[in-house]
């Protein structure tokens, strides 16, 4: 239907235009010497019409042609006539080349645009393939994890050896982790979903998460908040504090400390996640601070870096920023920082706080 009506309106434009166009070139051949204002209206209505409406570039060529033509017969005639002197007919193909230039120019950003279009769709249909074949792989590991976890808790029972106690315990943890990947790549692809922000009260949230976590670890768990209301989506958030403190707990031991802190401000508020882990090699806190998932050192209980990527995804997007400082044998600290009635802003780049 649009094909149709642009159709229609290249019509419209192009008769109104030819009409005038016949309008004024009357004018400046029975007008000799006062031919100059019908001259560049004739010219200027081509060029208003050609960047209103789609020509074919043969269409263009004999549109400039005719015009050339015309309205070069015109001023010739007067000059022969002596009515204008012959310097003047100059113009003809002075306000040619400035239509062809012009014409040039149009062209090639509509080439431009064109590309640039198609280079949007080649990455829109890559994007959407990349989230497709994710979506399917998480989807379809999911079964074999879950058959395989039913079979060697099968086995885990059935067995008296503690070798194979062991060994079944392994599996399961590996059966585990490997769920919680597969659970962290839909939820990153969802992060760049639709979602509402709406005020609640940050104090209960955090509350709230941390006293979920609780009875999951035996770690000295503290909370405290100041932020009160704030722009936030909760469940969001939620994931958000969930992938930093199954951070904190892989890196602590039993009895550790882990902290979380809200702080509230005029114009910001901000969340600390801090503990007294096993901290992070200053090479690893570089490296996650340039927005890259390094390899875990061995005999570390480091994860992919997806969580990180979630934390990262949900703050960049709210216009806030992230800082990771730790300190090996130490502990860890994560601060999330955010505009307090931010709109809606692309992901920002992971960096590390001040020393």
């Amino acid at each position: 239907m649009s094909d149709i009506d642009s159709s229609r309106n290249d019509r419209l434009f192009l008769g109104g235009w030819a009409l005038t166009a016949v309008v004024n070139s009357y004018l400046m051949y029975v007008l000799p010497g006062k031919e100059t204002v019908p001259f560049h209206l004739v010219w200027i209505g081509l060029s208003v019409v050609y960047g209103l409406t789609t020509w074919r570039p043969i269409v263009m060529a004999a549109v400039l042609a005719a015009i050339t033509l015309t309205t070069g017969y015109i001023l010739v005639h007067h000059a022969s006539v002596a009515a204008i002197g012959w310097e003047e007919t100059t113009e003809v193909p002075l306000m040619a080349a400035v239509f062809g230039v012009m014409v040039w120019h149009v062209r090639r950003r509509q080439q431009m645009v064109a590309e640039v279009a198609r280079l949007a769709d080649v990455e829109r249909r890559r994007a959407d393939s990349q989230d497709r074949f994710i979506r399917l792989a998480s989807h379809e590991l999911r079964t074999p994890i879950t058959i395989a976890r039913g079979y060697t808790e099968l086995v885990r029972a059935a067995a008296d050896d503690p070798e194979i106690q062991e060994d079944t315990r392994i599996v399961l943890e590996e059966l585990d982790r490997l769920a919680g990947i597969t659970q962290r790549l839909v939820t990153l692809i969802q992060m760049d979903g639709p979602y509402h922000r709406e005020m609640r009260d940050v104090d209960m949230v955090l509350a709230g998460v941390v006293r979920r976590w609780r009875p999951a670890a035996n770690r000295q768990w503290s909370v405290r908040s100041t932020v009160g209301m704030a722009s936030i989506n909760q469940d969001r958030l939620e994931v958000a504090l969930d992938c930093l403190l199954e951070n904190s707990v892989k890196f602590t031991g039993p009895g550790d400390r882990i902290e979380v802190e809200g702080i509230g401000a005029r114009d910001s508020w901000s969340i600390v996640v801090a503990d007294s882990g096993t901290g992070i090699s200053p090479e690893r806190v570089e490296a996650l601070s340039n927005a890259g998932v390094p390899p875990a050192p061995r005999g570390t209980f480091s994860g992919t870096g997806l969580g990180l990527a979630i934390v990262r995804a949900v703050v960049g997007s709210w216009g806030g920023s992230l800082r990771l400082t730790s300190e090996p044998d130490v502990g860890t600290t994560v601060s999330l920082v955010f505009p307090r009635f931010a709109a809606q802003q692309p992901p920002t780049d992971l960096a590390p706080a001040p020393q």
